[in-house]
């Protein structure tokens, strides 16, 4: 087969096509900012305490009958124990006063064995309330939010295959329909057991739209889109949808409307894969009149893809009608080449692990890729702890998350990719480390230094994906894509657990999460630069590419006159 860019030149690198699709994409993964952290409000535990029953008690003991204890460093109502009913009542009874004729502090207490009474100021229904996810069951709340990032594995790891097998564009549309019909039956959960199920069901659709979108826009767009769609697009319009979350769950209490509203969002895709006939094709140049094909007329399949699965009849179809929208004149025969390529090896993980210096390099990363991921969703889903309004301070860290993709891909285009990600790595970290000394009473200083963490650790999740990828090489750079993509979805498995520490001290997931950052960051300063050096093709290639890693150095390009490949030293 013939190169399929060069064969594809005369559509240029702009133009309507290649821009509404760029737009169509992209708007695609704005379903998946406001679907992936809904947990945030449906989860978010309200102020609670023992419910005490319609019993004889006086409005004192009433008032009394929950202990105070000490939290944070201050006096705080107890939310899962109670002074014993039966005690309180028998004093109530006879006449006795709390605190003057009892001391409360002898009296002997018990769990809420009655249930709870929840504040709902802020959240009057969610499964919280709904289940009694407090006190001894409060682990199940991060264990629920575990479901997805578990998900977003199990979809890693089938949606390539599924791509590859069906195509691109119907592995993005059959999972925004799984999406769409996972999140509605969510809804419907009349257990926590069936919320966790749907969740898991949830995380691998939506991995499996970002993943397939994410490659068919690489394979369908021009070079000059493509850059930006990789590095910009797919990022940016998941920040826009992460932004529109809050003020859907702010106008939705209900926590089961909020899901069923969500879920039929994602009926405005469905015209998207909307087809037209009419198109006459010409093949070897032969003119077959009289014969129409389906093109689809906003996003197309990936012409890469039918080639490669025989159907470049169906490819000509989608390339000649991209040329007739950017209004310039396709060729005879389009496809030239039809000799197939020379088989190529197949790599396994085997061989990303076999010399010394691969495996250096792919451990390194993986710490990276697992504290980032860490630090990133560990802070998203903390917003509902922080001070102050909870959707407003979920806008305020999904809005941090739009100049960081912007200024990070301006930064990638000239800064060296060891130090920028050093960089926001230590400001990240730095700043967590720096939360534990903020009194309580300076709370709008924590928040803003949360806000700053989070744009550290969102610089560091663009930057990441973009220094990865030119690690590797070209034979391995997917499957080693792929095994750092597993690495984050440990990181983010684990953090909904690294929060729910702060409910035994409230400094441990800021000390955990920048202590683990600050780690990363020595980590990648042994990483090798890649900046303005062109990729490597093959393993031998990358093995030459090392920094300080594994007793080896680099000298600078400079140094050979900025050609051949580095020089190793001992």
């Amino acid at each position: 087969m013939g190169d399929y860019n060069e064969d594809t030149a005369f559509l240029g690198q702009t133009g309507p096509h290649f821009w509404m699709t760029f737009i169509l994409l992209n708007t695609i993964f704005v379903s998946t900012g406001f679907n992936g952290l809904y947990i945030v409000f449906v989860g978010a535990a309200p102020e609670h305490r023992c419910l005490v029953p319609e019993v004889n008690l006086t409005a004192a003991w009433r008032d009394a009958i929950i202990p105070v204890t000490e939290a944070h460093g201050r006096e705080v109502r107890s939310q899962c124990r109670r002074y014993k009913l039966d005690v309180v009542r028998n004093l109530s009874a006879e006449g006795y006063a709390p605190g003057t004729d009892v001391n409360l502090t002898g009296l002997e207490q018990e769990a809420c064995l009655d249930g709870w009474s929840y504040n709902r100021d802020i959240y009057p229904d969610n499964i919280v309330t709904e289940w009694d996810l407090v006190c001894d069951d409060q682990w199940k709340v991060p264990f629920a939010s575990s479901t997805l990032f578990v998900g977003y594995l199990v979809g890693s790891l089938i949606s390539g295959q599924l791509s590859d097998r069906f195509g691109r564009k119907k592995t993005v549309f059959i999972s925004l329909g799984a999406q769409s019909i996972s999140v509605l039956l969510q809804s419907f959960s009349q257990s926590w057991r069936m919320f966790c199920i749907m969740f898991l069901f949830v995380g691998a659709s939506q991995i499996s739209i970002y993943i397939s979108a994410f490659v068919l826009g690489t394979e369908v767009l021009s070079k000059t889109l493509r850059v930006m769609f990789t590095t910009l697009g797919a990022f940016l319009f998941y920040g826009i949808g992460y932004m529109i979350l809050p003020w859907i769950a702010y106008s939705i209490r209900e926590w089961r409307t909020l899901l069923a509203v969500l879920a039929a969002t994602s009926v405005v895709y469905v015209p998207l894969w909307w087809y037209a006939t009419g198109v006459t094709q010409e093949t070897s140049g032969i003119s077959s009149h009289g014969r129409r094909l389906r093109v689809c007329r906003f996003i197309p399949e990936s012409p890469r893809w039918l080639i490669t699965q025989g159907r470049v009849t169906e490819a000509e179809a989608i390339v000649r009608d991209a040329a007739r929208k950017n209004k310039v004149e396709a060729p005879l025969v389009i496809f030239r080449g039809s000799e197939s390529p020379p088989p190529s090896k197949t790599y396994t993980v085997l061989d990303v692990l076999r010399s010394k210096n691969m495996r250096c390099i792919t451990l390194m990363c993986l710490v990276l890729w697992m504290a980032i991921n860490v630090g990133y969703f560990g802070l998203s889903l903390n917003t509902s702890n922080l001070s102050g309004d909870p959707f407003m301070n979920c806008f305020l860290s999904a809005t941090t998350e739009v100049p960081a993709y912007i200024v990070s891909t301006w930064l990638l285009k000239r800064c060296p990719r060891r130090a920028l990600l050093s960089t926001f790595l230590a400001i990240g970290g730095g700043v967590l480390l720096l939360i534990q000394f903020i009194p309580p009473r300076l709370e709008y200083v924590a928040l803003a230094l949360e806000m700053t963490g989070k744009f550290g650790f969102t610089m560091a999740f663009g930057i990441v994906y973009i220094y990865t990828a030119e690690l590797y090489p070209t034979v391995l750079r997917n499957l080693g894509m792929g095994i750092c993509s597993s690495a984050a979805r440990i990181g983010s498995i684990t953090a909904p657990y690294v929060i729910y520490l702060g409910t035994y001290n409230k400094a441990l997931p800021y000390i955990l999460m920048g202590s683990l950052t600050i780690g990363s960051c020595v980590v990648n300063i042994f990483l090798p630069e890649t900046l303005n050096r062109d990729l490597p093709e093959t393993l031998e290639e990358m093995q030459e590419w090392q920094g300080w890693c594994c007793g080896t150095k680099i000298k600078n390009y400079a140094e050979n006159g900025g050609s051949g490949h580095p020089q190793k030293q001992n």
